[in-house]
């Protein structure tokens, strides 16, 4: 088995249910779990792919996004382009609802990549339904290319031999499912299945993932929030509670709450 030492990196941007609260101990779990292919059926900005600090021979990340997978092909295919695109870009409003306002499927793979890095970058939240612009008194502009550059060229290094898919997660799985195998899985959670877009994930999901899991010929890492139903639906697993904070975004509730999430598997995680 190849494993080799790589540098942890940041997401180029924030993306709704990241697990950046989580993400050390998840991939610590990981990384001491023996595996020869490593894949992640929901990616997003990659906050768990890219944090970890060792890497199999074969990486495989996938999202049903568009936009997703088109921001990791061109990062990784066609860095200086991309770069290029980016340089006269400013933090404006109205740029951001210019942006917002138009059909990313109009657009080419640069065009849509860089808008879509430009709306998360400044997005409240890191939404990506329903997103509004954010704003920091207290700090300087959140797109600033000169700060984004050099994050960029790591992350573009980062996916060099990883292979980028954009499948469904039910098509995804299988296909490179196998023995030596190693899938972590960052659904949406429970009861905030609208928030990735009409059609992206349903509430009847998530007993059709639990189906598709339990006939895994690999291993696997599947983070969520903590629900009854969550629990019912993957009671044939090994379920493990983990405490977290979610930040809390309105001024009556302040501050952060201290919440349960569980880490389902089929093996009991070192």
């Amino acid at each position: 088995m190849s494993i080799q030492s790589v540098k942890p990196v940041s997401p180029a941007a924030g993306y709704q249910g990241g697990k950046r609260n989580l993400a050390r101990r998840i991939c610590a779990l990981i990384d001491r779990t023996a595996h020869e292919t490593y894949a992640e059926p929901f990616v997003g900005m990659g906050g768990i792919f890219l944090r970890r600090s060792r890497r199999p021979k074969a990486e495989v990340i996938n999202d049903i996004s568009g936009d997703v997978a088109s921001f990791f092909r061109v990062l990784q295919e066609h860095y200086p382009y991309f770069i290029d695109m980016l340089k006269w870009r400013v933090s404006s409003r109205a740029e951001f609802e210019r942006l917002r306002g138009m059909d990313p499927d109009r657009m080419t793979d640069l065009q849509r990549a860089a808008r879509f890095l430009y709306l998360q970058r400044l997005a409240f939240g890191g939404k990506i339904v329903g997103r509004t612009f954010g704003v920091d008194a207290a700090n300087g502009a959140r797109f600033n290319l000169t700060k984004l550059e050099p994050l960029l060229a790591e992350i573009h290094e980062r996916l060099a031999g990883v292979v980028i898919e954009q499948l469904p997660y039910e098509k995804f799985i299988p296909r490179y499912d196998r023995p030596g195998a190693l899938f972590y899985l960052d659904p949406p959670y429970f009861g905030c299945e609208t928030d990735y877009g009409a059609g992206a994930f349903d509430r009847a999901d998530f007993e059709r993932l639990a189906a598709i899991l339990g006939a895994a010929r690999g291993k696997f890492l599947l983070s969520i929030n903590d629900t009854p139903e969550v629990r019912e639906i993957f009671s044939a697993f090994d379920i493990k509670d983990i405490e977290t904070t979610w930040s809390l975004s309105t001024a009556s509730t302040g501050g952060a709450k201290r919440v349960n999430e569980l880490i389902i598997s089929n093996f009991a995680p070192v």
